[in-house]
């Protein structure tokens, strides 16, 4: 048995430490938001953030979470609440633009294209779209892909958060 902390909370999981996180989150603590896209680390469904960074979870195992945290797209409205001193929140303001911006249209590439515009904001408050570009197809392992094209309300998604969270919060 192994602790990891996921979304705040110390969590006891049953799987073996060379178990590839996904598979944790997914199976033992049912957690829907990172999903299996491709399991090499190439597409960034997986993706969630390990101490603030964002990792790919299929390819990311137990023993490698170590004492860190790691959070999920359900735990993101409750990192922004806790980073900026807020009451708990519905929605990050990431989260918040998706919809503000109609982003999915299949929705599968969603988690990991929100988990990479969190750790961007976080680390940009006010990224140009180059930049926004740059953090989706040239950091991490591998560019993020939408197998539906939705690139364009990604973009404006992103500048939009920014927007909000320039202001101090999601409305």
């Amino acid at each position: 048995m192994a602790t990891i902390s996921v979304n705040g909370m110390k969590r006891d999981v049953q799987a073996s430490t060379d178990t590839p996180l996904l598979y944790v989150l997914r199976n033992e603590l049912e957690l829907s938001g990172p999903q299996f896209g491709c399991g090499l680390a190439q597409c960034g469904a997986c993706s969630v953030l390990l101490d603030g960074k964002e990792i790919r979870s299929c390819t990311t195992t137990l023993a490698a979470v170590g004492n860190k945290e790691v959070t999920t797209l359900e735990g993101l409205s409750a990192r922004w609440a806790q980073q900026k001193g807020l009451p708990a929140a519905d929605l990050h303001p990431v989260q918040q633009a998706w919809i503000e911006e109609q982003v999915p249209l299949c929705g599968f590439c969603q988690n990991g294209m929100m988990i990479k515009a969190t750790e961007l904001l976080e680390q940009n408050a006010s990224p140009s779209v180059a930049e926004i570009k740059d953090a989706f197809t040239k950091s991490g392992p591998s560019a993020h892909l939408c197998r539906c094209g939705s690139y364009t309300a990604i973009i404006a998604a992103v500048q939009f958060a920014a927007m909000q969270t320039g202001k101090g919060g999601a409305r």
